[in-house]
């Protein structure tokens, strides 16, 4: 199966910027179907990158986020070529996790 997470990160000098985009329903638990029961709720609770081994973001999420989450920050400390790991775990045990080289 192809991973749920997309993933660019370049290095400029001495900042690396991450845009990731994450394909996830991250439903609420609060709306109904066409047939007026509630969706049980499903989200990403946890997400993280790390780069050779280190976390350089990680994030506590619950349901105010977004379906397909879409994540971008810049961080120092890395070169082209270093490993960038990304993986997330959600509500129901579900989870996901890439590694994408530096650029």
């Amino acid at each position: 199966m192809a991973s749920s997470i997309r993933v660019r990160a370049t290095s400029n000098g001495d900042i690396t910027e991450v845009q990731t985009l994450i394909q996830h329903p991250m439903d609420t638990g609060l709306v109904k179907d066409a047939k007026g029961e509630l969706i049980p709720a499903h989200y990403i609770q946890e997400l993280k990158f790390a780069c050779n081994g280190k976390d350089v973001f990680v994030a506590n999420w619950g349901t105010a986020i977004s379906k397909d989450p879409y994540v971008k920050f810049s961080f120092k400390g890395a070169k082209k070529g270093d490993d960038l790991t990304i993986s997330w775990t959600d509500n129901k045990g579900g989870s996901d996790q890439t590694t994408a080289k530096i650029a």
